[in-house]
């Protein structure tokens, strides 16, 4: 299906020099990845493509860019896929070595649409964890970027209620209603080949439509019975406004409790690396005081 949406314009477009590193993570995608490339003329070069029962994603793939930054680099390819294990997730590297995460992958699919009238209601759906460079490139290119909940199901139900046709997560679990109810980490891909290709541009330049900021995630250990009780806390909670307000103002921060551990998540964004850690450690801390 995916070879059908993609073939004209890949073939239309595609360039002898251009070459893919492709890391399998030695799961769902390690046999229908090279096939749908093979068919689609895309040179490619694999790695993690020897299954054995128990080394899916193991130091490899999505959830581990190291290996294939280094065999992007090493090979000078053009670009580097990386999926994972259940294939519904994909992430790049461009060919300076540099991630390219899910993201960034929204606001380059969501430019691409919008160009051709084809981004419903010019939105995109993303969780509260996308980074603040997401909101900021919204604004400038009059796209708007809805929040939801952490999970692709919050995505999806978002989108579904309101006809918007592009959302996902930083992990690189992309949707696009167009073409599948559901992440598809080679479809994701594709879809990203054919913008480069259309546009004729390296991947670090189609990347740097996005700034993206650094981002501090610090987890709080807090007893289990008051995992709620930082909502309610005004100490808590006029330490949050307090940051917000007189120290972040170009920054961000989310607070929101583990769903399955007894621990309270401090994220925090700024454009400072050092300053945010500092905060970041600092509120977590204040929080396991509070409710430790």
């Amino acid at each position: 299906m995916f070879r059908k949406i993609f073939e004209d314009n890949i073939e239309k477009y595609i360039k002898e020099d251009f070459v893919v590193g492709l890391d399998v993570a030695n799961g769902a995608t390690y046999k229908v990845a090279e096939n749908v490339f093979k068919k689609l003329g895309i040179k490619y070069k694999i790695i993690n493509n020897n299954p054995n029962g128990i080394n899916i994603n193991e130091n490899c793939g999505s959830t581990h860019l190291e290996g294939l930054k280094k065999f992007v680099l090493e090979n000078k390819l053009s670009l580097g896929i990386a999926y994972d294990g259940d294939g519904d997730r994909c992430l790049a590297i461009d060919e300076k070595g540099n991630e390219i995460n899910g993201d960034v992958l929204l606001a380059i699919f969501s430019n691409y649409l919008k160009e051709k009238n084809s981004l419903n209601k010019n939105t995109v759906v993303a969780t509260i964890m996308s980074n603040l460079g997401l909101s900021k490139f919204g604004e400038k290119n009059e796209i708007t970027i809805k929040q939801t909940k952490v999970g692709d199901r919050y995505v999806l139900e978002e989108m579904l209620k309101n006809g918007y046709n592009l959302g996902g997560e930083q992990s690189g679990h992309i949707i696009m209603l167009d073409y599948n109810p559901t992440g598809d980490g080679i479809l994701t891909s594709l879809m990203l080949i054919q913008i480069l290709l259309e546009k004729n541009i390296s991947a670090s330049k189609l990347a740097n439509i996005i700034e993206i900021y650094p981002q501090v995630l610090i987890n709080a250990k807090i007893n289990s019975n008051k995992k709620n009780e930082f909502e309610s806390n005004k100490d808590i909670q006029n330490k949050i406004e307090d940051l917000k307000n007189n120290i972040l103002k170009d920054g961000r921060v989310v607070i929101r409790p583990s769903g399955t551990e007894p621990l309270i998540r401090v994220m925090i964004e700024g454009k400072d690396i050092k300053l945010i850690t500092k905060y970041a450690n600092e509120l977590a801390k204040y929080i396991e005081e509070k409710l430790g």
